[in-house]
């Protein structure tokens, strides 16, 4: 039965067109009480209030504050990390990364998903590697739908972490290695993001990464990829930075599940 239990918990987090949106909230356990989530408990509101499918955040936000999402929205639990920003200062050079919590502590937390991380070209890529394969197969025996975050790492390998090449690697070697869908990077165009979608054949979503210049780079990179076969995103500061959070998610929404245009989108920002 837990298959079905996976389906289930897949569909608190996926809408009925197969996508999602979802809030990442995972950021203030590496930087601390950043800009947009100094009080987690608005940002949650303001968030769900626009539309949010699926948040993705910490063990303690989930514990302080489930009352919020109960109900209201699907979430997504981060149990891996690599410490806090003082010993992050650059992650193309993190040599250690740990699993806080295991997949039955989340299945006890009731929890729709967890997620953890794939650096691909950083000197800790095998620890990563190592521990997305033993949580897929926990994923498995538990019913737990496992969110892959395959990013490639800037280095001597990797010139261009949004190089088409590479992105299609670290998100199809997410799904080799269990994963039911994936949060990777978009690759700057339709074109080029439709090799990711193709070559990965579980629902790719993309990170809203630094925040972007303006509302509308964020909304047409939004639509870039849902053009490409892309199934959604995962923004952070890109949402809950922007001046009106609410807002913002119900853009992005729009798009993601109406097929809106960008200029349709940015009405909502008014």
């Amino acid at each position: 039965m837990t298959y079905v239990g996976k389906k289930l918990r897949l569909g608190r987090i996926f809408k009925k067109d197969g996508r999602a949106l979802v809030v990442a909230m995972d950021h203030a356990s590496t930087f601390g009480p950043m800009q947009g989530l100094e009080n987690p408990r608005e940002t949650i509101e303001k968030v769900i209030e626009g539309g949010a499918d699926a948040i993705m955040t910490t063990f303690g936000v989930m514990k302080q504050f489930y009352d919020l999402m109960l109900g209201r929205v699907g979430t997504i639990l981060r149990i891996d990390s690599g410490g806090s920003i003082y010993s992050l200062l650059d992650f193309a050079n993190v040599t250690d990364w740990s699993l806080l919590y295991s997949v039955e502590e989340a299945v006890t937390m009731g929890v729709d998903g967890v997620i953890v991380m794939g650096f691909f070209g950083a000197p800790c890529e095998a620890a990563t590697l190592e521990i997305l394969g033993n949580v897929a197969e926990e994923c498995e025996e538990w019913g737990m739908p496992l969110l892959a975050e395959t990013l490639p790492m800037p280095g001597e390998i990797v010139k261009d972490a949004y190089d088409v090449n590479h992105v299609s690697f670290a998100a199809r070697i997410g799904q080799e290695y269990g994963a039911d869908f994936i949060k990777t990077n978009y690759t700057g165009s339709p074109e080029s993001f439709r090799r990711v979608t193709e070559t990965c054949q579980i629902p790719v979503l993309i990170a809203g990464g630094s925040k972007m210049d303006t509302a509308k780079d964020v909304l047409e990179v939004v639509k870039g990829a849902i053009d490409a076969g892309g199934k959604g995103v995962v923004f952070g500061r890109n949402i809950w930075q922007y001046e009106n959070p609410t807002a913002m998610t119900r853009a992005i929404a729009k798009i993601v599940h109406e097929n809106v245009t960008v200029e349709e989108a940015m009405k909502e920002l008014k």
